[in-house]
């Protein structure tokens, strides 16, 4: 079971050169990317003087967010694997692919590089205050958990098919653009319900920074499941210990 691969890590792993090169790039990433997604939002609000709720409003956020993940995952894939998420981050540990030390290094730097959009945001806004996260009327708390967990899911499973998967092939060379539509079609189809977050750090930026926390808890506890459940059932149903046959590549389709 991939649970048994999960590793701790090695102290010295906390102070490695290519520990502290791939915390910087998952800063960096998740600085970009939420930079985009919230100021979309906020430019959004801004222009029209209600939300981005409304269909036009629901599409450009989408677009905004899927092409800043697309960009921010792009950049960073090669050194850190571009989680930007600790979602994925902790689909990846489930998976026995990052130690738990290495997965702890990127949780601080997503959460601070969310932080550092959001004051920049406010900033260069002249004390515009951010968005956080929070669930529509008519839907419930548990609906918004059920609805992270799946898009989230959703989210992990394909990191993992097109960034993680060993057998993936060509397929790698358009992960961060599939990781950017599926997170861009997640918001159109739950934006409206609870923001469509799946990710706790882009939910955590714009929260510490407006001071709001009612929903926040959410933002954690449906991704992770969900990002987690992703990570255990790719690794125990689609990479078999000995594989049979070769795999055949995307060209043979």
């Amino acid at each position: 079971m991939p649970v048994r691969r999960i590793a701790l890590g090695r102290a010295e792993e906390a102070t490695h050169p290519d520990s502290i090169r791939a915390a910087l790039a998952e800063f960096f990433s998740t600085l970009i990317f939420v930079f985009a997604g919230e100021g979309s939002v906020m430019a959004y609000a801004k222009l029209t003087g209600g939300d981005s709720t409304t269909p036009s409003g629901l599409v450009a956020v989408a677009l905004a967010h899927a092409l800043g993940l697309f960009v921010a995952v792009a950049v960073a894939i090669n050194i850190s694997g571009g989680h930007v998420n600790p979602a994925v981050t902790f689909g990846a540990l489930m998976g026995g692919h990052i130690s738990i030390l290495r997965g702890i290094l990127y949780w601080i730097a997503q959460l601070l590089g969310a932080v550092v959009a959001s004051l920049l945001l406010k900033f260069t806004t002249n004390g515009r205050s951010t968005s956080p996260f929070a669930v529509s009327s008519g839907v419930g708390s548990w609906n918004a958990v059920v609805l992270e967990i799946v898009m989230t899911f959703g989210l992990v499973y394909t990191v993992y098919a097109t960034a993680i998967d060993a057998k993936r092939g060509s397929l790698g060379t358009i992960a961060p653009l599939a990781i950017g539509f599926i997170v861009g079609a997640n918001i159109l189809a739950g934006g409206a319900f609870d923001g469509a977050s799946m990710n706790p750090a882009r939910a955590f930026g714009p929260a510490l920074v407006s001071g709001k926390w009612r929903y926040h808890w959410i933002y954690w506890v449906g991704p992770l499941i969900g990002g987690g459940f992703a990570g255990l059932l790719y690794e125990w149903l689609m990479v078999p210990s000995e594989p049979l046959h070769q795999p055949l590549q995307p060209e043979d389709y």
